[in-house]
């Protein structure tokens, strides 16, 4: 069974930090590239990463670059989000999801084939 299993999620603080991960199974990730997206109540969804199959190239929404960094680790079938100097607009359901992705389409949810439910992130003071 395909799964993309999101954890990390939960509070902070504006400035702090979380460390959200996506653990798949069902399928072999390592052909497959990752991206993250964000969405905020009545707001589309955003892609916010994307990692590459091989880990050798990321994006990033320029509302998160250089706060967030995205990772993987295949042998362990999971990818991770790390965003730090956390803002409140930062506040949304993080979602992960896989797919053979155009590199220049990475922010396009239709290049995706495989996603996971999400977890909630909430900055507040």
């Amino acid at each position: 069974q395909v799964q993309l299993v999101e954890s990390g999620g939960g509070f902070a603080q504006p400035g702090g930090s979380l460390n959200v991960s996506c653990k798949t199974s069902g399928f072999n990730l390592d052909y497959y590239s990752l991206g993250w997206f964000r969405q905020a109540p009545g707001v589309g969804r955003e892609g916010v990463a994307y990692i590459s199959s091989g880990g050798d190239i990321t994006h990033y929404a320029g509302s998160v670059k250089g706060r967030f960094t995205v990772s993987r680790d295949n042998f362990k079938n999971t990818a991770y989000l790390q965003m730090n100097s956390l803002k409140l607009e930062d506040t949304a359901t993080y979602l992960c999801a896989a797919g053979f992705v155009r590199n220049t389409a990475w922010a396009q949810e239709d290049e995706y084939d495989l996603w996971g439910q999400g977890t909630q992130v909430t900055v507040s003071s």
